[in-house]
């Protein structure tokens, strides 16, 4: 019996102990760096999620997520449902590793960039969960705001730590890492400075999704579909808009990308305007700070990926300079165009 099959009779076995399921097929599904997922048809014809988390895991931080995930389906958000084990927890333990099981939403993850429509929706979904999440209290985790406080000198030095990693690994493109490097160190030590300048002196916090990006967005026809993979973190609503706004695939490869910024932004406003006219107006330059300071798909050996998703790790690498430089080009025009928002009324 090789790993897969090992795999699928323990989830069988887990799946039947635990939820009283009984499992005709499992497939596995090669897009994490976290957690082993799997896709389970079960013999009445439920098709389910699967995660199973590695021995080494925060459960409470898996429980908290689970329970914020549960709270915006409440909302009425398209968020598929959590199933409780057989004693009403959310996180499973079983088998030497912790489980959650979800129903599958209809629809994929989008590999492609985004559409017009499909940014107006992603933007009206975002904006009702940033007004339901108001509300949830300010969970443990924090995310990290390298962007906003860390010092330049010590993001530009990471370009040599990632520089000797990418050597020690075997990385089949050092040549042109050392130039995507090289002009990072560059963009950090020219751009930082201003570009916080003028962010708004204070940021609303709240708990956040925080990692609402395409990777965790089922969609189907244009829509949002499902959600999945809440972090669960207080982190700050521009910020999270920005990211999801500003997705390096759409940037990088599609020439509707600033449409689909405006779309997304204007949709988010009209649902939840309470936030300040200002942080939503600086969510793009939030959201170029962000990809400054990240250095994830620069190398890929340490996540142990299948070659899928190394592959699409890489690519992402790849697309997110690419969107460096387009956002270098083209912020001033986009945020002169999110001054529009403002002739619709709102708290400025």
């Amino acid at each position: 019996m090789d790993e897969a099959e090992q795999g699928a009779a323990l989830t069988a076995d887990v799946l039947e102990d635990r939820y009283g399921l009984v499992v005709n097929v499992v497939e596995p599904v090669h897009m994490s760096t976290d957690t082993i997922n799997r896709r389970v048809l079960t013999t009445d014809g439920l098709r389910l999620f699967v995660k199973q988390y590695p021995s080494m895991a925060d459960l409470d931080a898996a429980s908290n997520a689970w329970d914020m995930s549960e709270y915006c389906r409440a909302a009425k958000l398209p968020v598929p449902r959590v199933w409780p084990d057989v004693d009403d927890n959310l996180v499973s333990i079983a088998e030497g590793s912790a489980w959650a099981v979800v129903d599958e939403a209809p629809g994929r993850v989008t590999t492609s960039a985004m559409t017009v429509p499909l940014a107006e929706h992603i933007g009206v979904v975002m904006g009702r969960m940033h007004r339901a999440l108001a509300a949830y209290p300010l969970p443990k985790r924090v995310q990290q705001t390298r962007w906003r406080a860390e010092p330049v000198e010590d993001a530009a030095a990471k370009c040599d730590t990632v520089m000797t990693r990418a050597a020690r690994q075997g990385h089949d493109r050092l040549d042109q890492l050392r130039l995507d490097l090289d002009q990072r160190c560059e963009d950090l030590r020219t751009h930082v400075s201003p570009l916080r300048a003028q962010l708004p002196e204070t940021l609303v916090d709240q708990a956040l999704h925080a990692d609402l990006s395409r990777t965790n967005l089922i969609t189907l026809a244009d829509a949002v579909t499902g959600i999945s993979d809440f972090r669960c973190a207080r982190a700050m609503p521009a910020w999270e808009l920005g990211r999801a706004a500003l997705d390096p695939r759409t940037v990088a490869t599609s020439n509707e990308w600033a449409a689909c910024v405006l779309a997304m932004v204007r949709a988010y406003h009209s649902e939840h305007p309470s936030l300040p006219l200002k942080e939503v107006r600086a969510c793009a330059r939030i959201a170029l700070l962000y990809m400054l300071f990240s250095f994830y798909g620069a190398t890929t050996a340490e996540y142990d990926l299948s070659r899928e998703a190394e592959a699409d790790l890489k690519r992402h690498w790849s697309e997110r300079q690419i969107a460096i430089r387009r956002l270098l080009s083209g912020l001033d025009g986009l945020e002169d165009a999110l001054t529009g928002l403002g002739e619709s009324g709102g708290t400025v």
